[in-house]
């Protein structure tokens, strides 16, 4: 489930967790049950598979902040979260543009900073700021449209 947040496609997914998987065998030596769970890293690794995934195939999909400002999204003030499914949610993740979706769940998702996010991502912290509000815009504004629908 947390490639499929990061990824385009399940096929990119399913490379995600290939890798990460690959990762966390090489990585066993390193291990070290003091310092925290196998859970907690194992999933560590997972994310860190993804991002890298992601720099290595999509590395400029990042908007720079000029960029970001100049596109126009709608204010959306009214949420309708508690109206829909997990699933529909994570496909609404999963179409935001690759740096809008790694800067959400990074944030959201996995609980970084913003400092944490600019510094994993190699993009500023204005940028993951900037990102992560359009793509609570844009989500915002896929919710809005769903429900208008129904």
């Amino acid at each position: 489930m947390c490639c499929l947040r990061y990824a385009d496609n399940k096929m990119d997914a399913e490379d995600m967790l290939q890798n990460a998987v690959i990762a966390i065998f090489s990585s066993l030596k390193t291990y070290d049950a003091n310092k925290a769970p196998f859970s907690v890293w194992a999933y560590k690794v997972v994310v860190n598979a993804a991002l890298q995934h992601i720099r290595k195939w999509r590395k400029n999909d990042y908007l720079t902040d000029s960029e970001a400002s100049a596109n126009n999204y709608p204010d959306q003030t009214e949420t309708i979260y508690d109206k829909m499914s997990a699933r529909e949610l994570m496909d609404m993740v999963q179409r935001l543009p690759t740096g809008y979706r790694v800067v959400f769940n990074l944030y959201v998702m996995e609980g970084y900073k913003h400092h944490e996010i600019a510094e994993k991502l190699g993009i500023s912290i204005s940028t993951s700021k900037t990102q992560l509000f359009k793509a609570r815009q844009m989500l915002k504004k896929q919710l809005e449209l769903l429900f208008q629908n129904q």
